[in-house]
């Protein structure tokens, strides 16, 4: 077997296989020559080629199809509920964020692993930091925001309190609120609380504490706001 390997091999890239692909080339470009395409046609199809009305799915997305259409009703009621609770509990709506969950957010203890709940909450905050930047001076200022150009926000600290475990599959929606506008002995620094609901439980799970430092990412020090900034913040605390 490996004697026939070794002398197929080397045909693979002789001469004669070079020259046959020229002399193709050019029966094509011959218009004489029954392989001929005219420039600008389509030549004719593979005897293989699927029917063109053939849908072309796995099944996998036929179930998820199926499944889709009697559970599109309900997912978006449970959406819609989920909104309207946050909504209840103060949340800004410009925060909130659909996380689905997934099997690898899940631990050995058979529930979503805690650590992926600061990763869930930093998603709806950069979500919501964008739409401060949206308000405070459009796409640019919004898209500034998150890449650390110029004043932005930066988290100081977080503090996570758990109250349900939750199993893969489910979705979760969090949302953010402003608790003040800063702190007395730092001007810079300001509170925000977040919520984490479940679609599948229809509950709360999970609840976050930050301070935000408003952050000079150009000079790489914290710096006091803008009255521009103060203001986007207050009416986001008043419409709540």
């Amino acid at each position: 077997m490996n004697r026939l390997l070794t002398k197929a091999t080397p045909r693979l890239g002789c001469r004669n296989s070079s020259s046959s692909i020229s002399a193709l080339q050019a029966a094509f470009r011959d218009p004489s020559s029954p392989f001929h395409i005219p420039p600008g046609s389509v030549g004719p199809e593979s005897p293989d080629s699927p029917p063109t009305h053939v849908n072309l799915t796995t099944l996998s997305a036929t179930a998820a199809e199926e499944s889709s259409a009697s559970e599109g009703v309900e997912a978006g009621s449970s959406l819609a509920e989920a909104r309207e609770k946050l909504q209840r509990a103060g949340l800004d709506p410009k925060s909130f964020w659909e996380q689905r969950i997934v099997w690898g957010d899940h631990d050995s203890f058979q529930h979503v692993n805690n650590v992926r709940y600061v990763r869930f909450f930093e998603s709806s905050r950069i979500h919501w930091m964008r739409s401060l930047g949206e308000e405070l001076g459009g796409p640019e200022k919004a898209k500034a925001m998150i890449a650390g150009k110029g004043v932005s926000l930066i988290l100081k600290s977080i503090e996570v309190k758990f109250r349900r475990p939750v199993t893969y599959p489910d979705t979760l929606l969090i949302g953010y609120k402003p608790v003040n506008l800063g702190e007395e002995h730092d001007p810079a620094t300001f509170q925000v609380a977040a919520s984490a609901y479940s679609l599948a439980q229809k509950a709360f799970v999970a609840h976050s504490k930050e301070s935000l430092v408003w952050y000079d990412y150009d000079r790489l020090k914290k710096c006091q706001p803008e009255e521009s900034a103060k203001e986007v913040l207050r009416g986001r605390m008043k419409s709540l």
